[in-house]
């Protein structure tokens, strides 16, 4: 049979065509997968791991004074004359810190002591009446009725001397009142009067703190209050960034029955520069605990809360909120939201959100070298 040319020129061509298109479809399958490829975010991720880390108590408190004395004085409707401190003073136990009108105290102090010395004049002469009469007793020049007035003289010129020795006492007392004196070594906190003033007793003069002693308190709930002990360390943070380390001093026996907290109190045997009333956070060292911990950079935050992402079926990341606890170098530890052994993304995880396609690669080389330790807190 004789074939057509021009049908022989058509058979030539699809022929020649089909292996063309065949490489052409390949190659676009081929670019899209690399483009499906490239749009997938690459991610890296480490397991939850359960390690010792050093347990603690985070918790923010005020800067207090020890012991804080409220001076006053024991005198009522006396003029201050005398001021010899202000406030922030480093002053000695028994140094007058303020000086109170005592013209009239000095003049009843002389009174008494004059009443003291006739007192004792009288009690003198009485004792030797007595003397002379019991040798003219003894000779019978006197009768025994006049030896025993001589004694009774004696005995009330004694009397005398007492009552008169106890009112000088009393004065001087009061005089004494006229100085305000330091009952320790300490530093003026407050001062509540100015010269000139006329003051009543009882009245809250000035405070001083004593020994210049101050601590650290703060309230905890009676969950967290059992894990604090005396002896344990804590470190404050001042607004300047300064560390400033104490020791526990004394916990609550118990928890207020309104707040349901108790009080932790520490010194600071260094407090260096802080100032009564200052609010610190502190961080109370409270030992070592066993904690499933992961990186801090896997915890993101999703809707306000802290969320970590799992890989699921290869390739899917699927976002779980988390509980954190105590955090100690790079590593967070995870109270509730997690098991151990359970896979989370480190990098690209703030790029995530619940349900992305995903593509697991190895963790960068700087990354793979930050160390994975818990370390002492910061």
């Amino acid at each position: 049979m004789r074939v057509h040319p021009i049908s022989a020129l058509l058979v030539l061509a699809i022929a020649v065509s089909l292996p063309a298109c065949k490489k052409d479809a390949e190659s676009k399958d081929g670019k899209a997968a690399a483009e499906a490829s490239a749009s997938t975010l690459a991610v890296s991720t480490t397991p939850v791991v359960e390690r010792d880390m050093a347990s603690g108590i985070t918790v923010s408190g005020p800067v207090a004074a020890v012991e804080e004395m409220q001076l006053g004085v024991e005198l009522s409707g006396l003029r201050v004359t005398g001021l010899n401190v202000d406030v922030g003073q480093s002053v000695r136990q028994g140094q007058v810190l303020l000086t109170l009108d005592h013209r009239t105290l000095d003049s009843d102090l002389a009174q008494a002591r004059a009443a003291l010395r006739e007192a004792q004049t009288g009690a003198d002469l009485a004792r030797a009446n007595l003397a002379r009469g019991q040798n003219l007793a003894a000779d019978k020049y006197i009768s025994a009725m006049q030896l025993d007035e001589l004694r009774a003289a004696r005995t009330q010129g004694e009397a005398r001397v007492a009552t008169a020795r106890a009112a000088f006492d009393a004065a001087s007392l009061r005089r004494s009142f006229a100085d305000l004196r330091a009952p320790a070594n300490g530093v003026i906190s407050k001062r509540l009067v100015q010269s000139g003033q006329v003051v009543a007793a009882g009245m809250e003069l000035m405070r001083l703190i004593r020994d210049g002693r101050l601590e650290w308190r703060a309230d905890l709930p009676a969950s967290q209050l059992a894990a604090v002990k005396p002896g344990d360390t804590i470190r404050l943070t001042s607004r300047e960034g300064v560390n400033v380390d104490g020791v526990v001093r004394a916990v609550s026996p118990g928890v207020d029955a309104t707040t349901r907290t108790g009080t932790v109190y520490a010194n600071l045997p260094a407090p260096q520069g802080l100032q009564p009333g200052t609010f610190l956070q502190g961080h109370i060292a409270t030992g070592t605990t066993r904690a499933k911990v992961v990186p801090a950079s896997s915890i993101v935050m999703r809707d306000g809360f802290p969320t970590v992402f799992v890989i699921e079926n290869g390739n899917k990341a699927r976002a779980i909120r988390v509980e954190q606890g105590q955090k100690t170098g790079d590593l967070v530890e995870i109270t509730r939201g997690l098991e151990t052994g359970k896979a989370v993304v480190t990098e690209g995880a703030g790029f995530l959100a619940d349900g992305d396609t995903v593509r697991v690669v190895a963790p960068t080389t700087s990354a793979a070298a930050k160390p994975q330790t818990a370390g002492s807190q910061p």
